[in-house]
C-alpha cells in the first residue's frame, strides 16, 4: 500500500508539474544531427499521456511509469522507450530502442512549444506534387517516389520505396531548403535537401536512427512510378498450396490445414513486430477482418522476429495484438527476420521473402492466387486508397468462386 501511495504521489507531482500542451523533442545522434518531433502532453484520468504527432498521425502513449527519480515512457508497439527526468521546464533523458543484436541509446530532450523546425525565412518555391527520387549513388542507387504537400512554409509527405514507405513526415520549406522528420518509436528520420528550383532537389541527406545516412536527389515528375521487381515474390514451379504449422501467442499449434481455414479465402500476413509498415498493415487488416470475416475471410499472421527468444517475441507480438485488437491468429514462426533461410524454413513453396510486410492470398481451395509485396500505408494518401480498393476487389472476386 505504501508503494502504491508513493507511486501515485510521485506520478501526481510529475503530471501536475510538467507543462500541459505542446512539446518539441530532440533525439541527438553522435554525428551532431538532431531528429525532431513534437508531442502533446495531457492528463487523462489523473495520469500523464503523450500524443506524438507526425503530420496527420497522432500516436497515443499512455504507459508512463515512475522509476526512482525518473520516468519510463514506453512506446505502445515497438521495443522502444524514453527514460526521462523533468527539471526547470525541460525534459532530459535518453531514447532506448532494442534491436536484433544491439540496443540503441541516444540522448533526448524536450522543451515546451510546437515548432518542429525554426524557419529561416519564407520559401522561394512550392514543391507540392510527385517526385522521382534517387537514394544513394552508382551501383548502390535505389529509386523511390516522393509525394509532398506544401502549404506556405509547412511541408508534409512521404517517400515510397519498393520495400515500403517512410510513413508520416512533417517539416518546413525555408528559403531554398527543406527539412522533414518523423518518429514512431520504431523509426526516427530526418531529411534535409536543397531546393534548386521548382523541378530539382539536390544535396539531399537522410539520417535514420543513430547512424544511418544516405544521399538523395529528386526531380519533379508527376508520372513517376515505383519499380517493385526487386522485392517481388512468386510461387515456385509446381507449388500451389502452402503447408505450415506454428504456435500462436498462447503456445498452441495452428496449421493452414486446420478446419477453420477450409473453404475460406485466407490472407497470409508476413510481418514482424519491429516493422513500422507492418503496424499500418495490421491496423488495416484487423479492421478489414472484423468487418468481413462473416463473408468467409480468414487471416493468419506469420511473425519473423528479431531473435529466437520466445518470451521476447511473445511480449512484442502481444503488444501488437492488443494495440490493434487483432482477432485473427498471430503465429510466431520462431525464425528470425535476419535468417537468410527464413523462407525455406517457413514457406518453401514460394521464392524469397524480401519485403515486410508482404502477403499471400489463398482461394477457397487453398491454392495460392496472389503474392503481394506492394503495401502502401495511410501516409501515402491516394496510393493507400487504391491499395485498399484493389485488395477488397481481389478478396471479393475470390469469394464469388465455387
Amino acid at each position: 500500500m505504501r508503494l502504491l501511495l508513493l507511486f501515485t504521489s510521485v506520478l501526481f507531482v510529475f503530471t501536475t508539474t510538467a507543462q500541459q500542451g505542446g512539446w518539441t523533442a530532440q533525439i541527438h545522434r553522435p554525428d551532431g544531427n538532431v531528429i525532431v518531433f513534437t508531442f502533446n502532453w495531457k492528463t487523462e484520468n489523473g495520469k500523464p499521456v503523450w500524443y506524438i504527432k507526425n503530420a496527420a498521425e497522432k500516436i497515443k502513449v499512455q504507459n508512463i511509469i515512475a522509476a526512482g527519480d525518473s520516468f519510463i515512457v514506453q512506446m505502445p508497439v515497438f521495443e522502444s522507450q524514453f527514460r526521462i527526468a523533468f527539471a526547470n521546464n525541460t525534459i532530459n533523458g535518453v531514447w532506448i530502442k532494442r534491436g536484433a543484436v544491439k540496443t540503441l541509446v541516444l540522448p533526448f530532450n524536450a522543451t515546451p512549444g510546437t515548432n518542429r523546425f525554426a524557419s529561416g525565412g519564407n520559401s522561394t518555391q512550392n514543391i507540392s506534387g510527385r517526385w522521382a527520387v534517387t537514394f544513394g549513388e552508382g551501383a548502390d542507387a535505389e529509386s523511390s517516389v516522393a509525394e509532398f504537400v506544401q502549404k506556405g512554409n509547412l511541408l508534409t509527405g512521404t517517400f515510397l520505396n519498393a520495400s515500403g514507405d517512410y510513413r508520416y513526415l512533417e517539416g518546413i520549406v525555408t528559403k531554398d531548403s527543406l527539412l522533414l522528420s518523423g518518429f514512431d518509436g520504431g523509426h526516427a528520420f530526418l531529411f534535409k535537401a536543397l531546393i534548386q528550383d521548382g523541378n530539382t532537389i539536390s544535396n539531399g541527406k537522410l539520417f535514420s536512427g543513430g547512424g544511418g545516412k544516405q544521399n538523395w536527389t529528386a526531380v519533379k515528375n508527376n508520372d513517376a512510378k515505383l519499380a517493385t521487381e526487386s522485392v517481388a515474390m512468386f510461387k515456385k514451379a509446381g507449388q500451389e498450396k502452402l503447408d505450415f504449422t506454428f504456435k500462436n501467442l498462447e503456445g498452441k499449434p495452428v496449421s493452414i490445414n486446420d478446419d477453420r481455414f477450409k473453404n475460406k479465402v485466407v490472407i497470409i500476413q508476413i510481418m514482424g513486430s519491429w516493422c513500422p509498415n507492418c503496424m499500418d498493415e495490421t491496423a488495416f487488416l484487423s479492421d478489414y477482418y472484423n468487418k468481413n470475416k462473416q463473408r468467409g475471410v480468414e487471416i493468419i499472421a506469420l511473425a519473423y522476429e528479431y531473435t529466437t527468444d520466445w518470451q521476447r517475441s511473445l511480449n512484442s507480438l502481444k503488444k501488437f495484438q492488443q494495440r490493434f485488437n487483432v482477432q485473427y491468429p498471430i503465429l510466431n514462426t520462431g525464425v528470425t527476420v535476419g535468417d537468410s533461410l527464413k523462407t525455406e524454413k517457413t514457406l518453401p513453396q514460394v521464392t524469397d521473402i524480401k519485403s515486410f510486410p508482404s502477403s499471400i492470398i489463398l482461394d477457397k481451395k487453398g491454392n495460392i492466387r496472389k503474392l503481394d509485396t506492394e503495401f502502401n500505408g495511410p501516409a501515402t494518401g491516394s496510393h493507400y486508397t487504391v491499395y485498399k480498393k484493389e485488395f477488397d476487389q481481389t478478396i471479393s472476386d475470390l469469394l464469388k468462386e465455387n
